[in-house]
């Protein structure tokens, strides 16, 4: 049914653009050398400015040209009038790169709307001489009369494309064009008006320099306006790109960061299709999928031997030529593409490419938008792979710890016992009190490596933030702590949740689970408050109580010498995620332990993840 759809729009395209072509090829035949060349000169550049620039009008934009095509006619007829008319939009329509078939259907579809309208108007030609009229408001009312028809006509012709197509032509849609088409005429009747109101008066003769100042205004208004909107939409283009980077690097440690990539990026290129390939390891994956793009396409290594040669963007402007070796994972009526390399050291490390339905319509605009938005991806990307070494690294030196105590440890209290008990084997016999005593001290170096063997286990599970939120954490510590001590604990959330990397929420949430403990039984608070706070730039934990303090210094210095989870720890888990840890107290004032986490400075997940936050 699509396809039938597309090839009855072709059918009628082509119909409407044989039919005007024929009538500009007869205009040729009945051409006639035009008197004032130069006012026909002047008269076509400004057709072709008009046509060139157009004009903003309500939601959309248009060309002003009736009235230069309207004196064209009443100087030198219709023939004269339809190789002028064509010749500027044919040329326009080259300038902007536009496909074959749009440049030969643009020119042949204006130029059979004036020729209707001009037939229609010259057979109601008699009804308008028998109005009893001023002959000024008479060739107003010719105007009009001629204008409304040719609106009309060329309208439908339009509007019978777009429906007969495949692609959605909504209500929304033909109400935008139809006001904006209702505003170009507006505007082309006012200055009809000024042209009968201005020829009545007695000026003298009008020559060349008369059709200059009347319709230089005109033609100065689309272009000034013309370049006015140009400047928004870069304006508008640079803002919205902003906003794209700017949610890329907030979104950077979540695992959804490419989200930002949807919606937003069609608004900013008008794309209608678009693939993100990375290469993770040696291998190339697809990350990012949008528009009108094939579920299952298995490109051949030959193609990613290709990206992986890419340093520049490369455009392929037709389909039937060209369209690169990723064309098969889009649609087949998808049919220009830019294919834009992420590219940083000099290796590319990601392939993203968009693409459009309509042949030569990436312009020089687009294609630096698309390849800013590339080098930002790479950035990125080598951001995310930078973070996911590094927790590698420390999965690494976790294990390399967790052996380290295992050996100096479990280990050497194992091998004490196991030759303690060797020797009460051996002294059994002869010496019972001394193997009872060896027995004994045996016993209980195995129930401390007991202990530590269980501690390493709760260690080894599940911790509170994988189960839950940090948040969430936070707050099941805070009521089973209400519930064991009877403790009155004030829970404070600012900000929007953001999710965090399992080990930023690892090191926060043990830092405020000593704080907690430290609160309790030790400083004799009679209220704590906790707050955790996600603002712009960081995200704060804070946790407060009214208890008897301690002085910072020698907490320090017994801290050297304890192996729990002191102030030396936590300041060496806070260094290990950027944060900086702040810890105020004094004697008798109670103790406020802060700590910020940068946003820049959160690392991103990666596979090994929950690995290192169980260890």
């Amino acid at each position: 049914m699509k396809r039938k759809r597309e090839g009855y729009a072709k059918l009628f395209m082509s119909s409407v653009t044989l039919i005007g072509w024929l009538l500009i090829i007869f205009s040729i035949r009945k051409w006639e050398t035009p008197h004032e060349p130069v006012v026909l000169a002047l008269l076509l550049m400004f057709l072709l400015i008009s046509e060139y620039y157009p004009m903003p009008v309500w939601r959309g934009h248009t060309a002003i040209t009736f009235p230069v095509v309207y004196v064209l006619y009443l100087l030198y007829g219709f023939s004269c009038t339809a190789l002028v008319y064509a010749f500027a939009v044919l040329i326009v329509n080259l300038l902007h790169r536009r496909p074959l078939r749009t440049v030969l259907f643009n020119p042949a579809q204006l130029v059979l709307s004036f020729y209707l309208a001009a037939a229609i108007l010259s057979r109601a030609e008699y009804q308008l001489e028998q109005l009893t009229v001023d002959p000024i408001f008479q060739g107003i009312i010719r105007y009009f009369f001629l204008l409304a028809v040719y609106v009309i006509i060329n309208n439908l012709i339009v509007d019978l494309v777009l429906l007969i197509r495949p692609q959605p032509y909504s209500l929304q849609s033909w109400r935008q064009k139809s006001l904006t088409e209702l505003n170009s005429a507006a505007i082309s009747l006012v200055y009809g008006i000024t042209l009968y109101i201005v020829g009545s008066e007695n000026r003298g003769e009008i020559d060349v320099f008369a059709y200059f100042f009347f319709f230089s205004p005109l033609v100065g208004i689309s272009l000034l306006s013309a370049t006015i909107a140009r400047l928004k939409r870069e304006q508008n283009r640079l803002k919205l790109l902003f906003s794209i980077t700017s949610q890329l690097n907030q979104m950077l440690p979540s695992q959804d960061w490419l989200s930002a990539l949807k919606g937003s990026f069609n608004e900013l290129i008008g794309a209608e299709a678009s693939i993100l390939w990375i290469k993770k390891e040696g291998d190339w994956e697809v990350s990012f999928k949008d528009g009108r793009t094939l579920a299952d396409c298995g490109l051949l290594a030959e193609a990613f031997a290709e990206f992986a040669g890419m340093r520049r963007p490369m455009i392929y402007n037709d389909r039937k030529k060209d369209a690169g070796v990723a064309s098969a994972c889009f649609e087949k009526d998808v049919k220009a593409f830019v294919y834009s390399p992420l590219v940083i050291e000099n290796e590319t490390i990601g392939m993203f490419i968009v693409a459009r339905s309509r042949t030569k319509s990436f312009e020089d605009h687009d294609v630096q938008s698309i390849a800013t938005l590339s080098n930002q991806l790479a950035v990125v990307i080598k951001t995310r792979m930078l973070f996911t070494e590094k927790e590698k690294r420390i999965v690494l030196e976790e294990r390399n710890r967790i052996a380290r105590d295992i050996h100096d440890g479990v280990a050497q209290t194992l091998a004490g016992a196991v030759m303690k008990l060797e020797t009460a084997g051996k002294k059994f016999s002869k010496n019972p009190e001394e193997t009872r005593k060896l027995v004994d001290e045996s016993v209980l170096g195995l129930r401390d490596s007991l202990k530590e063997v269980r501690e390493s286990i709760y260690a080894l599970r599940p911790y509170p933030t994988q189960k839950a939120t940090l948040a969430e954490a936070i707050l099941r510590k805070i009521e089973a702590a209400q519930k064991e001590y009877g403790q009155a604990i004030q829970f404070e959330i600012r900000g929007q949740e953001q999710q965090l990397s399992p080990m930023v929420e690892k090191v926060l949430f043990d830092t405020f689970r000593e704080s907690l403990h430290n609160a309790i039984k030790h400083s004799q608070a009679t209220k704590i408050e906790i707050l955790l706070s996600y603002q712009s730039e960081h995200i704060l934990l804070k946790i407060k109580d009214d208890g008897k303090g301690f002085s910072l210094f020698q907490a320090m210095l017994k801290a050297r010498s304890q192996p729990h989870f002191g102030i030396l720890q936590m300041n060496d888990a806070a260094e290990k995620i950027n944060a900086s840890l702040q810890i105020d107290s004094k004697e008798g004032s109670g103790t406020e332990v802060s700590i910020a986490v940068p946003k820049m400075g959160v690392e991103g997940e990666s596979n090994d993840d929950q690995a290192h936050a169980s260890g």
